[in-house]
């Protein structure tokens, strides 16, 4: 079977799904774009075979060649189509965030039990990453025994100067929050921002770097350093450390060279070549599921809610001094459980 995708924005990350959905997935055809500059989609389309170019989003979804649907348009417009996608009967992945209050997020959780499939799909591409996988087993295998710290970083060579503080918060931070949720099997409850030195790259009023920290349900304390303007390239850490030892991700490299100058590897530009691999297996299982018939398996609408109220969280601590607590509603039953740590 080949799933009919229709895909709602054509920017940077659409255009680069749509190439991915076209040339590398198996299974897939984008049939239907659509964009708020209809000359961009145009000529997007134009180079992945041609798909129907529509004016809005919503016919889109009612596209009688469209199978599910892919959002990656402005954030703000997210809880329209997601919920359109609902309604329509139509597996739907959304690039984060779910939308853009947590308010939103929980409509969009109500309007899938409600339609009683889970058809919801966000796209937290870690989780998908060879890395983080074999993170993830290590943990569920016991092997470290009990998490109780973990150490994370996600830095970024440079940002637009109209990056801000929060800004980083809500769309940096929140990849290291669910990840965390993933690999702990459970939720943060509280969180707190450090903010060290000042970066001399720092434009503006941005605080770079800051350190966010999350306490977990069973007291797991995560610290994430948040260094947007570093220069040297992207690079992403994760360290896991156990009652009996420490898990963590190896260099983003597939060699290390040594020379007569030194020993070492190349670092990561940005964030499309770290995780161009998460990318293309996050959209061949979705793909393979949707074909199969199956329910959406990924990080679910729930895990939306749930990362939408931790950045909220982290925002308001960056405003004040000490912890902000983590209000969750209760998790659906609809969404089941998560693969809790024990060992």
């Amino acid at each position: 079977m080949t799933v009919r995708v229709g895909v709602i924005g054509v920017g940077m990350i659409g255009e680069d799904h749509i190439r991915r959905l076209s040339r590398v997935v198996a299974g897939a055809q984008v049939t239907a774009v659509t964009d708020v500059n209809a000359e961009r989609a145009g000529k997007v389309a134009a180079q992945f075979g041609g798909p129907d170019v529509h004016a809005t989003g919503q016919q889109v979804i009612n596209a009688a060649n469209v199978d599910a649907v892919v959002v990656t348009s402005w954030g703000p417009t997210h809880e329209e189509y997601v919920l359109a996608s609902i309604e329509a009967g139509k597996p739907v992945f959304c690039e984060k965030p779910l939308a853009t209050t947590a308010e939103a997020c929980w409509r969009i959780v109500q309007a899938e039990i409600a339609c009683g499939r889970r058809l919801v799909q966000v796209g937290f591409m870690r989780r998908y990453d060879a890395g983080y996988r074999a993170l993830k087993q290590t943990i569920l295998d016991g092997t470290i025994g009990a998490p109780l710290i973990v150490h994370c970083a996600h830095r970024n060579p440079a940002v637009p100067d109209s990056v801000t503080s929060e800004g980083v918060l809500i769309d940096s931070a929140v990849h290291e929050i669910d990840v965390v949720r993933w690999l702990l099997g459970e939720e943060i409850v509280a969180t707190t921002v450090l903010k060290p030195k000042r970066s001399k790259n720092a434009v503006g009023d941005l605080q770079d770097p800051m350190i966010v920290v999350f306490q977990t349900e069973s007291g797991v304390l995560v610290d994430d350093e948040l260094h947007v303007n570093i220069r040297y390239g992207y690079d992403i850490r994760g360290e896991v450390v156990g009652e009996y030892g420490v898990a963590r991700l190896a260099d983003g490299n597939s060699i290390e060279v040594t020379t007569a100058a030194g020993r070492g590897g190349k670092v990561p530009a940005d964030w499309r070549e770290r995780f161009v691999a998460a990318y293309d297996v996050e959209f061949q299982e979705w793909i393979d599921g949707i074909a199969a018939g199956q329910e959406a398996s990924g990080p679910s609408a729930w895990d939306g809610y749930a990362a939408t109220v931790v950045t909220d969280s982290c925002v308001a601590a960056y405003h004040k001094d000490g912890w902000a607590e983590v209000s969750l509603f209760d998790r659906p039953d609809f969404y089941g459980k998560q693969a809790t740590v024990t060992a």
